[in-house]
């Protein structure tokens, strides 16, 4: 992990100081950016998202689903936390915590839209930084490298369902055509453009030439992300004043979801008896969140405004703090793991 990855959360932070100040002392230069929209779609944010999201995207090769058979027990407990537990936990959590005990502390118009956004930010599973969490477990490459490629496919198809689901689960509005439009545009597309680009880098120039061009465009899909995060600041900056509490308080449920959910894939690894080194990176694969695609969606469905952009953009503040101590935890029950 680089250093500019190792303080993602300091990054954060500093742009949600920045934005609050840039929309309190200039909020005709925010709401000119938030007009520029075409299919309701914001077209910088738009922008910002893809290059946050290609170079990820990048990183998966999508030849990797033909070992997926070699930790199939592996492969399925991932699975089925990541597609059958975490959205749904979420969606109860954001029920219990945002919709019932933290309801008066709230206001009262952008609950739903709170839990809107929690929902969206469990409904697709990381792809980028879980290779830095693999890594620094000992995780089995092969394993990793499979398990997010069958993720990414399936999210293709599963996303837009699933969120439509649970959104109407929870009496939310659900715009279909947004949604689609969303999948389209931040799932689909860049899957496809990613694809294109690493075959003809790898043709041209190797494994080497495709480092070397991630090692490029990994400090702009961070710097995109911290450009969006200043703009959503800038939108929510009035807000934040107002209600100070509201960051602490919508981190509660993403912090209980991503522990229970990571503890549910390491312990039910356990018990069908698969290996640490697979046990480890599927815990944090079915903890951590694709916060990009979550932030995109968030905007697209419900607008900069919203409460739903604002609870995803806490799920990226907390990530890498929250994400190193299951880490820790991980490696250091190690030798309970491997006890028969």
């Amino acid at each position: 992990m680089s250093t500019f990855e190792r303080y993602l959360t300091v990054w954060v932070f500093l742009c949600i100081v920045v934005g609050v100040a840039l929309g309190h002392l200039m909020p005709g230069v925010f709401q000119a950016v938030g007009a520029i929209e075409v299919a309701k779609v914001n077209l910088p944010v738009a922008v910002l998202i893809w290059l946050m999201i290609v170079p990820m995207l990048l990183k998966i090769d999508f030849a990797a689903l033909g070992r997926v058979r070699e930790h199939w027990r592996g492969i399925g407990v991932t699975l089925f936390v990541n597609w059958a537990i975490k959205p749904f936990s979420m969606a109860l959590l954001g029920w219990l915590f945002i919709g019932t005990l933290f309801r008066d502390l709230l206001p009262a118009d952008q609950i739903n839209s709170y839990i809107a956004g929690l929902i969206l930010l469990a409904a697709a599973p990381c792809t980028a930084m879980v290779f830095v969490w693999s890594n620094l477990t000992r995780g089995e490459p092969h394993f990793t490298l499979s398990q997010v490629a069958l993720n990414d496919t399936i999210m293709v198809v599963a996303f837009a369902p699933l969120v439509g689901l649970l959104l109407g689960l929870s009496a939310i509005t659900v715009p279909w055509d947004t949604l689609v439009i969303s999948v389209v545009l931040y799932i689909v597309i860049p899957v496809v453009v990613a694809q294109v680009l690493r075959r003809r880098v790898l043709a041209g120039s190797g494994e080497a030439g495709l480092a070397a061009l991630l090692g490029r465009l990994g400090p702009v899909s961070l710097v995109s992300l911290l450009a969006t995060l200043v703009l959503l600041f800038g939108f929510q900056g009035e807000q934040i004043l107002k209600q100070p509490m509201v960051i602490a308080l919508l981190a509660v449920p993403i912090l209980i979801q991503v522990y229970f959910n990571a503890g549910a894939a390491y312990l039910f690894n356990r018990l069908v008896g698969e290996q640490h080194c697979v046990a480890g990176p599927s815990a944090l694969i079915g903890a951590s969140n694709f916060f990009e695609l979550a932030v995109a969606a968030a905007i697209s469905l419900f607008g900069f405004n919203s409460g739903a952009a604002l609870a995803t953009v806490v799920g990226v503040l907390i990530e890498v703090p929250v994400m190193l101590t299951v880490v820790w935890i991980v490696n250091r029950s190690k030798g309970w793991y491997e006890r028969a």
